[in-house]
């Protein structure tokens, strides 16, 4: 190949190297982006079921088999933890939303908060939990145990909470969720055959690039409608935004609670897991066909989802500098 073809072929690389080096700073820049171009979000929205697909075979492709199979070795907290993602917060939300006549008194609010719930932690969970300094193996092997259950747990609570607020049959939200995660994951390991595991490792951050990019097309569909929110109905929006903030550390604090015997870190990071649901799967699964309600609450949930590492930073730090500083033994002591 000629010189000129070479250079030309390298500089997209390269640019997807240097956007896969921003690291959270771009996740959360897509935000004010899909803000700031609501037309975009318009023309993007009929493809974030394929950008879903791509970003699952992006996480798929980038496992640790190794850490994996580590941690399945002593599944205990990983079997807890995917207990309590998959099927008590699920439960907890719909009982909630029952006790309080909100399935009646707001149906798109109450389908929002429930496919919120049903649906398994982001795959970019680890990756953030990575740039916090957190036990991200712990995060990644409760995430692949928790979405294989997904395509079984989601029709089921879909049964008992949706009702008639979902127009997809629970029984198509099982096979269409069952679709994109084994389609996502065969695709994954035919590249990963393909190219081999140094391949990947070695273009790790024009990968990181191409996730970003993946990422904005379901950012920018899912804000596009945002602004329209706001302007339509400004007070129903800030409190739409209040609540997805108040869910975000309700199932934060709730999480690193039940697991601090774990360790400060470790309830952490299953913490942040936890609290980042990955609703675009849900959107993905139901072809985006959801009303306009549930649009607007899953646009402002990627406020607190985005922003959650520099929210979290100080605390994280605090962590760490109690975790590294030695106990000093009191006077007399042994």
């Amino acid at each position: 190949m000629p010189a000129s073809s070479q250079r030309i072929v390298a500089l997209p690389v390269q640019a997807l190297a240097w956007l896969g080096g921003q690291g959270t700073r771009a996740i959360a820049a897509l935000v004010f982006i899909g803000i700031a171009l609501p037309p975009l979000g318009e023309l993007l929205k009929p493809y974030v079921t394929e950008a879903i697909f791509l970003l699952l075979c992006i996480s798929y492709l980038r496992v640790d088999l190794g850490a994996l199979r580590d941690h399945l070795r002593r599944p205990g907290l990983v079997l807890a933890a995917t207990a309590w993602t998959t099927l008590a917060v699920p439960l907890i939300s719909g009982g909630g939303c029952l006790v309080t006549g909100l399935d009646t008194r707001s149906p798109d609010l109450h389908l929002a908060l429930m496919l919120q719930a049903v649906a398994s932690p982001m795959m970019a969970s680890p990756a953030l939990a990575a740039v916090m300094g957190l036990d991200a193996t712990l995060v990644l092997v409760t995430l692949v145990t928790s979405t294989v259950l997904i395509p079984i747990t989601a029709p089921l609570f879909a049964y008992a909470f949706f009702g008639a607020a979902l127009t997809l049959s629970p029984l198509r939200l099982g096979l269409k969720l069952v679709a994109i995660l084994a389609g996502s994951l065969l695709v994954a390991g035919a590249i990963r055959w393909s190219v081999g595991t140094s391949a990947i490792k070695r273009h790790a951050r024009p990968i990181d690039g191409l996730n970003v990019l993946f990422l904005f097309v379901f950012v920018a569909a899912v804000m596009g409608n945002m602004v329209g929110g706001f302007l339509a109905d400004p007070i129903t929006t800030i409190e739409l935004t209040g609540l997805a903030f108040a869910v975000f550390f309700a199932l934060l604090g709730a999480t690193a609670l039940i697991f601090r015997k774990a360790g400060h870190d470790r309830a952490m990071a299953l913490g942040l897991m936890v609290s980042q649901r990955n609703m675009g799967l849900m959107l993905a699964a139901t072809d985006g066909v959801l009303p306009g309600t549930t649009w607007l609450y899953f646009a402002l949930s990627q406020f607190p989802i985005y922003l959650s590492p520099q929210l979290l930073r100080p605390i994280v730090r605090r962590l760490s500098a109690q975790k590294a500083t030695p106990a000093v033994p009191e006077a007399g002591g042994a």
